[in-house]
């Protein structure tokens, strides 16, 4: 369960400014349905220049709810350069913090009102450029996205790009590539490569295996399918067969196939035999 504060619960259960403004002067789009995190922000400019309404639709946890409430809150009577210049931390600051396995929640709420200021100014849809390096394949998220939330945020680690940015909290396979980018941002040399694990033992009992899977899937799966919500369950083994079945947010997700293939059973096969096919349980 996360540590929510007072303020992000009010904001969730008593979310400010939900709706769409009609004939809105500025909207901003972010995030994807697909991705499990969506904010759709509209605003209204006054005669004195400043925000007069501002107005939110998302799709999303709790946590961003209370950010895009939030947000709203922050930028109404503020003129476009003062809103301008609210970052994702004051979001976080306004509602008295958020888990920092939710702070991508607030960096969406900055993006959503970048783009709805940039959409005001041009009168266009702000897209994201086609020629964006896509770091995190699962989650859409670009190489500038995370240079630019390592920059604003002090970010140092992995696991700390994946709190704000999503990255990473897929298959995995973008690790490297974070690594890199956290490297040339931060002029610090990537941490050295993590020694081989040794190999199980090459007899197992049945007792034994089924020890030893659900521990990995402890220790190696599970954190990250948590970090949005999601979880897996060991239903049975048949042989060298896994089977398998998410709950939570990846129950029905549709990348869940992916974190079966690339996450989950190269794990299982690295930590306790080369031999284990993993396979999702049928309904």
């Amino acid at each position: 369960m996360w540590d929510y504060t007072d303020k992000v619960r009010d904001h969730f259960k008593n979310p400010r400014n939900v709706g769409v403004i009609p004939n809105a002067d500025g909207t901003g789009e972010v995030g994807s349905l697909a991705c499990g995190d969506a904010l759709k922000l509209t605003i209204k400019i006054g005669k004195d220049g400043r925000i007069a309404d501002a107005k939110f639709q998302t799709f999303g946890c709790a946590s961003a709810i209370a950010s895009a409430s939030a947000l709203t809150e922050l930028v109404k009577g503020k003129t476009l350069e003062e809103a301008s210049t609210i970052t994702n931390q004051d979001i976080a600051r306004h509602l008295g913090g958020l888990p920092k396995e939710k702070m991508h929640c607030s960096v969406m709420g900055r993006e959503a009102l970048e783009a709805a200021l940039e959409n005001y100014r041009t009168g266009v849809p702000v897209v994201k450029a086609h020629e964006e390096r896509v770091v995190c394949t699962c989650f859409g998220v670009t190489e500038e996205v995370i240079e630019r939330a390592i920059r604003e945020n002090g970010l140092s680690t992995v696991e700390e790009v994946t709190n704000y940015t999503k990255a990473g909290g897929g298959c995995g396979g973008c690790h490297e590539d974070i690594e890199a980018i956290l490297a040339r941002v931060t002029g610090k040399a990537p941490p050295a490569s993590k020694p081989e694990p040794p190999p199980p033992a090459r007899k197992l009992t049945s007792i034994q295996k089924i020890r030893l899977i659900e521990e990995t899937i402890d220790r190696e799966v599970r954190p990250l399918l948590k970090r949005d919500g999601g979880d897996l369950e060991l239903v049975d083994v048949i042989g060298d067969q896994v089977v398998v079945a998410f709950r939570g947010t990846c129950h029905q997700c549709r990348v869940a196939g992916v974190t079966l293939k690339d996450v989950v059973q190269p794990k299982l096969r690295e930590f306790v035999s080369p031999d284990l096919v993993v396979v999702e349980e049928t309904p």
